[in-house]
């Protein structure tokens, strides 16, 4: 990704390092599109309705994941409250997702690749959060 590459020639820095702001936003993509695409497994299981739960919780967990990425990308009057309120959301979405993925992880492979890609993400944004001044 450029992610790094154009965080790194915006005038305004962020308040964070950018490597550690770069490896958030990445994986906040990357559980996005692994939480969408699990959705989408889900409903072609054969007991699809069995997988409710899981479908909404994956399309919840990719649309906070998409917001909080656009959110951290935007550097000019970067709002430290906001986007640790952000960061927070998201670790619980991804959370819960992972939870629910879990739960299904043993019969459908694209759960339990769901649930590392959530709880990737949920450890990237807290340490993102840790690294804020409080």
């Amino acid at each position: 990704m450029k992610t790094k590459e154009m965080l790194s020639t915006h005038p305004q820095r962020p308040p964070v390092e950018i490597s550690g702001l770069t490896q958030c936003i990445e994986a906040l993509w990357d559980c996005a599109v692994v939480c969408t695409s699990c959705a989408d497994a889900c409903l072609g299981e054969r007991k699809v309705q069995e997988l409710t739960r899981c479908i909404r919780l994956n399309l919840d967990c990719a649309d906070i994941c998409q917001a909080t990425a656009r959110v951290l990308g935007r550097q000019t009057q970067f709002n430290v409250q906001l986007v640790r309120s952000q960061l927070e959301s998201c670790v619980i979405a991804c959370r819960v997702c992972a939870e629910e993925c879990g739960n299904h992880a043993e019969m459908h492979a694209h759960c339990r690749i769901c649930r590392n890609a959530c709880q990737n993400c949920e450890r990237m944004c807290q340490e993102l959060i840790s690294r804020f001044a409080a």
